[in-house]
C-alpha cells in the first residue's frame, strides 16, 4: 500500500461523515486499525480491500492509486 490508499481512504471516510471507530465496526475491526492504515503504518488485507471499495462505492483500484477513477 502507499500514501495515496492511506490519504483517499480518509477522504472517502471523511466524505460520508464517519468516524474511525464508526468504520472499523462496520468491518468488526478496531479503529486503532483504520488509525494506522490512514497514518500509513498499516495495510489492510486484500479482502478488506474489497469490502472497503464495496463500502464506499469506488473501485478497489481507485483506492489502491492505480487509477484516479
Amino acid at each position: 500500500m502507499n500514501e495515496i490508499f492511506s490519504l483517499r481512504l480518509k477522504e472517502l471516510r471523511q466524505s460520508i461523515g464517519i468516524s474511525q471507530s464508526l468504520l472499523a465496526e462496520k468491518f468488526g475491526l478496531k479503529q486503532q486499525a483504520v488509525a494506522k492504515w490512514e497514518q500509513g503504518t498499516s495495510t489492510p488485507n486484500p479482502e478488506i480491500v474489497g469490502k472497503l471499495a464495496q463500502f464506499f462505492d469506488v473501485s478497489a483500484d481507485y483506492l489502491l492509486g492505480i487509477t484516479d477513477r
